[in-house]
């Protein structure tokens, strides 16, 4: 198999995980008869400086070239300035806009070798599996704003097809793990979460009547992703939510940096990136985690190239490195021995090789 993946290192410490992605994905290369042509271009922070643009006419036309486009991060303080013409952020939801991926999957599994690195107690921690299903292209993030000196407005919209896609795609997801979805919203207040409730309930009953579906409110839904975390198999829900939840969901993990995901569109054309931000406050300084992004890839050849073995074989190597140990400092634990970014993508390579 030949494919072009689009690399956008972005910002921060984006450069840094998206070269040991990359690295990773020239091992499995080297295992078997795939080849990977990967091209670089700018986005965020990194494009404004070069450009002016956030999501430049070039990176576009990469991205509509590519089979799959990997994402490092975006965003900084240089860029955050109350009155910033653009920022880095923009570039992201123009991307997300650009490729019409409109379902993003964020698996959060927890595994014992981490358990020490998470603030919860190993008991909430033991089988929890949880695929998170959020609408990407929708709801606030995308809606009508605007700002004077003394008022602000973001308004959220959902219509019909955008619940539809999602929540089916989300359903068709649980049919292949537990059969089970939570549907979280604030349908006790907003009228796009009564409007999400109802659909989501019209396709359970004409649809989906094979699957269990449990309903959430929002808060509800965070307070026991927390005390009953492994109850959970699918969860769907709208932008904003899903955002919030998926990153506090990482702590079952024990860290963001841990934490991959994969944005969809209906031609299974995918976005990837890990979950966690461009963290400026350590970018330069090798430490960052890559585990994020190169789970990341492995969710790349699963999803868009149908390459489940592959995957598996990345993901088994991410945690059989840190059973030897190694471990960057946000999962090192207080009496742990950090090893650097490089070292890390060193010792999953050196298991996929190994064990090919």
């Amino acid at each position: 198999m030949e494919a072009l993946i689009a690399v956008l290192p972005g910002d921060g410490i984006g450069p840094e995980v998206t070269r040991e992605a990359t690295r990773v994905l020239d091992a499995i290369a080297a295992r078997g008869a795939h080849r990977f042509e990967f091209k670089t271009a700018r986005v965020g922070g990194a494009a404004i400086d070069a450009s002016g643009s956030a999501f430049p006419d070039d990176t576009r036309a990469l991205v509509a070239e590519a089979d799959a486009v990997l994402l490092g991060a975006v965003g900084g303080p240089k860029w955050s300035a109350p009155d910033a013409p653009v920022r880095p952020e923009q570039g992201l939801l123009d991307l997300r806009a650009a490729m019409n991926v409109y379902a993003n999957l964020r698996p959060v599994k927890t595994r014992p070798v981490l358990y020490p690195a998470s603030p919860l107690r190993p008991e909430y921690l033991e089988n929890v599996d949880i695929m998170v299903v959020r609408e990407l292209t929708g709801g606030i993030y995308f809606g009508d704003r605007s700002r004077t000196e003394d008022a602000a407005m973001d308004v959220c919209t959902y219509t019909r097809p955008e619940i539809e896609r999602v929540v089916r795609m989300a359903a068709n997801l649980a049919r292949d793990r537990r059969g089970k979805v939570t549907s979280v919203d604030k349908a006790n207040v907003l009228d796009t979460s009564r409007l999400w409730r109802s659909i989501t309930d019209e396709l359970f009953a004409s649809e989906f009547d094979d699957l269990e579906l449990e309903t959430l409110l929002v808060d509800a839904a965070a307070m026991h992703l927390l005390t009953r975390p492994a109850d959970f198999d699918v969860i769907v829900t709208e932008n904003m939510f899903g955002d919030i939840l998926t990153d506090e969901a990482s702590m079952l993990c024990g860290s963001l940096g841990m934490l991959p995901s994969a944005s969809l569109n209906e031609h299974r054309k995918g976005l990837y990136e890990p979950i966690h931000g461009s963290a400026p406050d350590i970018a330069g300084r090798g430490i960052a985690n890559p585990c994020g992004a190169i789970l990341s890839v492995a969710l790349l050849l699963r999803y868009t190239f149908g390459l489940n073995d592959e995957a598996e074989a990345i993901e088994t190597a991410v945690y059989a490195a840190l059973e030897a140990g190694y471990r960057t400092a946000d999962v090192a634990g207080p009496d742990g021995k950090a090893c650097n970014t490089v070292a890390m993508g060193d010792a999953i390579i050196a298991v996929l090789m190994n064990h090919g």
